[in-house]
């Protein structure tokens, strides 16, 4: 992953409190990261920044849609998602991201890059099994459906009659087993 200016906060300049960040996020930006799991998608990223004396604090929330193929049918549709993640940046020594929620940057680092924790936070997000919706209501129209109803082998009832004319041998037989 290449570092990009668009997911850089310089954090030195701000005064201390409350600022907001909005960043769209499209495919491209999975593609820089070599991920290649949706055909489109369209998120919004919101992320507040507190700047306080020590530390920093992120909120990440994101929420939109993402162009996959269903893993029942593979027939493409918009999974909505939606999610949230925090992370408190504390400064030490030396570079840190061992914990998921707490970063710790170097002292004199006058940015952060935010882009590997709303890669994460995206990804996380999308369940494991990725059904249409079309299924679940039972609402699913496609070719291939229509193909296999029409290919589908037609059920014939079949009238079982009993016969009445049985082996008198047999009915001896069963009276054997009943008479007992």
């Amino acid at each position: 992953m290449k570092v990009t200016n668009e997911f850089l906060i310089p954090f030195i300049g701000l005064k201390l409190g409350k600022h907001q960040f909005e960043f769209q996020i499209k495919k491209k930006f999975f593609d820089s990261f070599d991920y290649h799991e949706y055909e489109d998608c369209d998120i919004k990223v919101n992320v507040v920044l507190e700047k306080k004396s020590t530390m920093l604090e992120l909120s990440f929330k994101h929420k939109g849609t993402i162009h996959v193929p269903c893993d029942l049918t593979n027939e493409m549709f918009d999974l909505p998602i939606k999610g949230k993640i925090r992370l408190v940046v504390n400064f030490g020594e030396e570079f840190n991201n061992d914990n998921e929620e707490l970063l710790i940057l170097p002292h004199g680092e006058h940015q952060i890059d935010i882009s590997q924790y709303i890669y994460e936070m995206i990804v996380l997000s999308v369940p494991l099994k990725r059904v249409h919706p079309g299924i679940k209501e039972g609402t699913l129209q496609t070719e291939t459906l229509e193909k296999l109803t029409k290919l589908s082998v037609k059920e014939q009832k079949k009238e079982s009659k009993k016969e009445e004319n049985t082996d008198p041998r047999w009915d001896k037989l069963k009276q054997l087993l009943t008479d007992k």
